[in-house]
């Protein structure tokens, strides 16, 4: 049996989460300062962190859809205060 690509994936990189059929709760895009990009932050229900990928332009809102996300969790260090966010790798619609 062939493996698929995200199996692939998940084998490679060990740090890579798999969430599967998650409801979007939120969507939000905004335009990156100084930069050509957006960055898209969703909410995912039953889970309390943000998820976050960038895009070249505006995507459609995917609040209430469900979606199949890999990522990678990351923390970021601001003011002295820890940040958790998931780094979207892949997004795909279930």
């Amino acid at each position: 049996m062939a493996k698929t690509e995200r199996q692939k994936l998940l084998e490679k990189h060990g740090q890579l989460n798999q969430t599967d059929n998650a409801k979007v709760i939120s969507h939000v895009q905004r335009e990156e300062k100084d930069s050509d990009w957006v960055r898209h932050t969703i909410m995912l229900d039953g889970i309390d962190v943000p998820f976050i990928y960038r895009r070249k332009q505006h995507y459609q809102n995917l609040k209430g859809a469900r979606v199949n996300v890999t990522y990678y969790r990351h923390v970021e260090d601001v003011a002295g205060i820890e940040f958790e966010t998931m780094k979207v790798v892949r997004i795909k619609r279930s």
